[in-house]
């Protein structure tokens, strides 16, 4: 592997940390990170405006992208799947029964393309993503 590329986990931990800040500058509050159980994990636990926000992040590198002159048609945030924000959305049921926490909650995903060469990034968030909690 070249020195310059890097792994796919540090390109998550990169992606998480770009978007909690993108959040924060979005008037988020952030909670917790990498909330992990056996049955699933939750990337950025948030609040914004009294609703609580369970984060998916998907974030890739420019340099993987197959085809750079088609990086602006490329939308990381629509790789994840239902069966992952599913997943993500059981995971949020069980974090606000421990927490005794009642109020509104919802599963936003955020997307990163990062360029590891200028240390840029370009983020967008899809908000209710899971229409349907579970």
């Amino acid at each position: 592997m070249d020195s310059d590329k890097k792994d796919k986990g540090e390109v998550g931990r990169d992606g998480e940390d770009i978007a909690c800040q993108f959040l924060e500058r979005k008037g988020f509050k952030i909670l917790e990170r990498n909330y992990r159980k056996p049955w699933g994990e939750i990337d950025i636990i948030a609040e914004k405006a009294g609703i609580v926000r369970f984060v998916e992040v998907k974030a890739v590198s420019r340099e993987s992208l197959p085809d750079i002159s088609r990086e602006m048609d490329y939308r990381p945030e629509e790789m994840v799947t239902s069966s992952k924000l599913k997943k993500v959305a059981r995971t949020a049921v069980l974090y606000m029964e421990n927490k005794r926490d009642k109020r509104e909650y919802q599963i936003d995903v955020v997307g990163v393309i990062m360029d590891q060469a200028t240390r840029k990034a370009r983020c967008r968030l899809i908000e209710q993503a899971l229409e349907d909690n579970i």
